[in-house]
């Protein structure tokens, strides 16, 4: 009885500490200036673990990714992604104020216990003042705050999770510098809030599930899992 009960606690533990899969986001400055180079990094990993993958480890081609950035004109200028340590970067050089969106987006070659993979992330870039393009996220899935140069410890942050062009209710999970991961829940607006208690880099992150069969580079998926992750910078 006792074996049963360590084995059962065993699961739960390894549920639990593996609830926070890999993901693809990106990083770069929330502010940027006209005529400078704004630099953009985008690694795999488990965030709240910081765990950063080597390149040699990503996951099947998720190094295959497509990056664009879009301009406060909507404007869609393709980024090419050249390979750092543990990350890959590329530059844009904003011409303009106003908003800049960075996205990235990949449907991953191999199904992956029945699922296509699909990952989506999304940065801001703020340059002087101006907002940003109508519509410049373009993925299936994204959760993004509005765009600022700088947020603050304890100051609410509003969050909007959109899934296929319109608001979608569902756990959002915010994970801070130190790996403490919060749990929160979007209304049917697909806004939800949060307050940040410690300076840093965090990352939220929304997951959703379409069960419609279908086929994907020659092989059949029984689902469509999305992701999409989105950095905050908090001074």
């Amino acid at each position: 009885m006792l074996n049963k009960l360590l084995l059962c606690c065993a699961c739960l533990l390894a549920f639990a500490t593996g609830a926070s899969a890999h993901a693809l986001w990106v990083e770069t400055s929330p502010s940027g200036k006209k005529g400078q180079a704004q630099e953009v990094r985008v690694y795999w990993g488990e965030y709240a673990d910081k765990d950063i993958s080597p390149l040699d480890k990503w996951f099947s081609d998720t190094k295959a990714y497509t990056l664009f950035v879009v301009t406060p004109d909507n404007k869609k200028i393709p980024l090419a992604s050249t390979p750092g340590k543990d990350h890959y970067k590329a530059y844009f050089t904003p011409e303009s104020d106003g908003v800049y969106t960075v996205v990235m987006q990949h449907s991953v070659k191999d199904v992956y216990h029945g699922s296509r993979l699909d990952y989506h992330a999304s940065a801001q870039v703020t340059v002087g003042k101006g907002a940003a393009a109508a519509n410049a996220n373009s993925n299936a899935i994204s959760v993004e705050a509005p765009a600022r140069a700088k947020y603050g410890v304890n100051q609410q942050i509003s969050l909007k999770s959109v899934l296929s062009g319109k608001p979608t209710s569902g756990e959002v999970e915010v994970i801070a510098p130190n790996g403490w991961i919060r749990k929160l829940w979007a209304d049917s607006t697909g806004i939800v809030n949060f307050t940040p208690l410690w300076p840093g880099r965090y990352m939220v992150e929304v997951a959703r599930t379409d069960k419609t069969p279908g086929s994907h580079q020659g092989k059949n998926f029984d689902a469509i899992w999305r992701c999409a992750t989105y950095c905050i910078e908090v001074k």
